[in-house]
């Protein structure tokens, strides 16, 4: 085997560990909440020695921002699936509802990591969801900010009707994560009632000042 091919298998090989403990994190703080784990619990788990942990993270903390990353990576992907037609709003908002319910069925166990995290993580996590949050909002301003009645807008303005749609695609995703498996009738009325607060959101573009 050439020195290439070695190096190519130690790099896929090292990560496969990376993501095993990552999974691991994941997997456990569904249980008792990422703050409580502790390193030895994720090597573990992740079927490493503690000592193997240091080779990919320096810390609990830094594992968790690479937990927070990967988990709003799939946020920014949602994104941009909803805006591939965005000739009117509501194509944009029937896609976001649509594509909203679906990833989050996908990746159950990052979105709930996020729900859970940002309200009662540890500091480090939770500023590192905020500031996910805050950039998931401008990268959605970016979107909005070429639809009808809000092209002149400021962008502080922009970014506050961005911040609207956010958090009630983080609530919603909230309540994605909380039904049961199998309840299409749940899921359902979770996107109805998106739709409608988001038209309703919408209602007040046209008539918006900033001076209001």
């Amino acid at each position: 085997m050439s020195d290439t091919a070695v190096e190519t298998t130690r790099a896929a090989q090292k990560e496969r560990t990376r993501q095993a403990l990552l999974d691991a994190a994941l997997a456990l703080s569904q249980r008792q909440g990422f703050a409580q784990l502790s390193l030895r619990q994720v090597a573990r788990e992740a079927g490493v020695v503690p000592t193997a942990f240091y080779r990919h993270f320096e810390s609990m903390d830094e594992l968790g921002l690479a937990l927070v990353e990967q988990s709003f990576s799939t946020l920014r992907a949602m994104i941009r699936d909803a805006q591939r037609d965005p000739d009117t709003i509501a194509n944009i908002i029937d896609a976001s509802a649509e594509i909203l319910v679906r990833v989050v069925k996908q990746n159950k166990a990052h979105f709930a990591f996020v729900a859970r995290e940002r309200t009662s993580g540890s500091d480090v996590v939770r500023d590192a969801i905020q500031r996910e949050l805050e950039l998931f909002i401008s990268e959605l301003g970016v979107v909005l900010a070429r639809l009808p009645h809000i092209e002149n807008w400021s962008s502080d303005d922009v970014k506050m009707a961005s911040g609207l749609f956010v958090r009630n695609m983080v609530y919603r995703a909230e309540l994605v994560v909380q039904a049961p498996d199998g309840r299409t009738d749940v899921e359902e009325e979770i996107k109805r009632k998106a739709r409608r607060e988001m038209r309703l959101i919408v209602l007040g573009f046209e008539k918006w000042s900033s001076d209001a």
